[in-house]
């Protein structure tokens, strides 16, 4: 196909060419899985498990019913750290130990522009259901944004969510309480960096506005009072290391959608409306969500919780909703016309389908975490339906030595892990595991987020892929 000599073509990557890519992306050495299942204090490790990628296909964007398989999880990742070399990140006991080796190679130019050139294409696939999920249509006006704007009610007080729920009714309310926390890392420990992208230029006084946010979030430039520094105590007092990604194992995928949204809407300049109606929803649901947060933490954790992170919000999300509305949207209507409405609006609806997505998928973790007992015991019956014939799955045999450790993943379905010899810490979520020894073994529930340790000199284990596995106790 030939174009006209001024004609403009866009870049974008495609089939083997962009999984070359991404695969050339993921193989830095920083990138690498890890031989623990803590990153500590280095900012710079993220495991994004190179040996897998090239089996992946970028191309085909998933509906919302896939969205939480393994190759979204793949993509989250690797996003995250695209996005994240635009912000610094230096460990708190500073660059040395091998760090400062590990700084340059996250900050290289090579690095940067590799992951620029992946960017488009996995930003289409990671975000592409959310053209299907979300439709905006007819003629908006200011006056019925308005309407809508009253009818989302985002600022009423709101029934616990699922992850509340499923924390509060958890065997083990402290272990659930201390994953939720973990989820919360990538976006509270640099907190208001995607929004810094949208306060740079020249726009007007909107610009100054929504900085007024931004100065918020950082504490006045008091640092003991940046909201990131009273999240790092939050962690502290739940039990939990403050350092950057210390615990990217224990990411569930929809944390990193959930996070990696905002970075998606404020690296994309064209998205800029988009941004700020998601900011609106955001800041004045945080005013309630907060509260409960507060509540829920002091349920499980008592006087030792230190809860600030969520009451200052608590206060200053009232003033950050109001401001949103009256200062950035309203202005900015009034400036550019009401053809921008439906940008505001699909930003407001596309992050409420995020929220609904990461709702459940967290809920369903601490349900897997809660259930391992059950889960392991599930392995006689489904093993039975497999030796006897009644059930023909796909197996992977494999042979590991003492120490391995995969690092966390998902699966696309069901699957059965049954041991052979040896003996396996079977890892299902943070301080969540079960020991297999042998003929014992577990059911993995499809899109749960798990990994594994060999605890014996050798372990010989299958993996059975049974797609459902409740067809094999029927």
């Amino acid at each position: 196909m030939s174009h006209a000599p001024n004609a403009y073509v866009p870049f974008e990557l495609h089939g083997q060419e962009l999984r070359d890519a991404v695969v050339r992306y993921a193989s830095n050495p920083i990138y690498l899985d890890n031989e623990e299942w803590q990153n500590n204090d280095n900012p710079y490790r993220r495991q994004l498990r190179p040996q897998v990628l090239p089996h992946l296909d970028y191309d085909a964007v998933p509906g919302r019913e896939n969205i939480l398989d393994y190759s979204s999880l793949a993509v989250q990742r690797v996003l995250t750290s695209v996005y994240e070399a635009d912000l610094v990140f230096l460990p708190k006991s500073g660059l040395k130990d091998g760090k400062q080796e590990d700084f340059q190679q996250f900050y290289s130019p090579s690095n940067r522009a590799l992951g620029e050139a992946i960017r488009p294409a996995l930003e289409k696939y990671a975000f592409g259901f959310l053209d299907d999920e979300v439709e905006i249509s007819g003629k908006w006006t200011k006056e019925s944004f308005h309407a809508y704007i009253e009818s989302l009610g985002a600022d009423d007080p709101a029934e616990a969510s699922l992850t509340e729920k499923a924390i509060l009714s958890s065997t083990d309310r402290e272990r659930a309480a201390r994953m939720w926390l973990i989820q919360f890392a990538p976006d509270f420990l640099s907190e208001a960096s995607p929004m810094i992208r949208n306060v740079l230029g020249h726009y007007g006084a909107t610009q100054s506005e929504w900085f007024k946010i931004i100065i918020d979030e950082y504490g006045y430039g008091v640092h003991d009072t940046k909201h990131s520094r009273l999240f790092e105590r939050t962690l502290e007092s739940a039990g939990l290391a403050s350092d950057i990604h210390r615990y990217w194992q224990y990411y569930l995928n929809s944390s990193l959608l959930m996070n990696n949204y905002f970075h998606y809407l404020g690296k994309n300049h064209e998205l800029f409306f988009r941004y700020v109606g998601a900011l609106y929803y955001t800041e004045a649901t945080l005013v309630d969500f907060c509260r409960r947060a507060a509540s829920v933490l002091t349920s499980v954790f008592g006087d030792k919780a230190d809860v600030e992170y969520f009451t200052e919000h608590v206060h200053i999300d009232q003033h950050h909703g109001r401001m949103a509305l009256e200062k950035l949207i309203d202005p900015l209507i009034e400036e550019h016309g009401e053809h921008i409405i439906p940008e505001i609006v699909r930003g407001i609806e596309e992050y409420r389908v995020i929220q609904a997505v990461s709702d459940d998928d967290f809920a369903t973790q601490i349900a897997w975490m809660d259930k391992g007992p059950e889960f392991k015991k599930l392995h006689a019956p489904v093993w039975e339906a497999i030796e006897s014939g009644k059930v023909t799955a796909p197996v992977a045999d494999i042979v590991e030595p003492y120490g391995e450790l995969s690092n966390t993943h998902c699966h696309d379905g069901d699957e059965l892990c049954h041991i052979v010899s040896g003996t396996m810490k079977f890892v299902s979520g943070f301080d969540s595991h079960q020991i297999l020894e042998a003929g014992e073994g577990t059911v993995i529930q499809k899109n749960r987020l798990h990994g594994a340790i060999i605890e014996s000199e050798e372990c010989v284990y299958q993996i059975h892929s049974v797609g459902d596995y409740k067809k094999c106790l029927s």
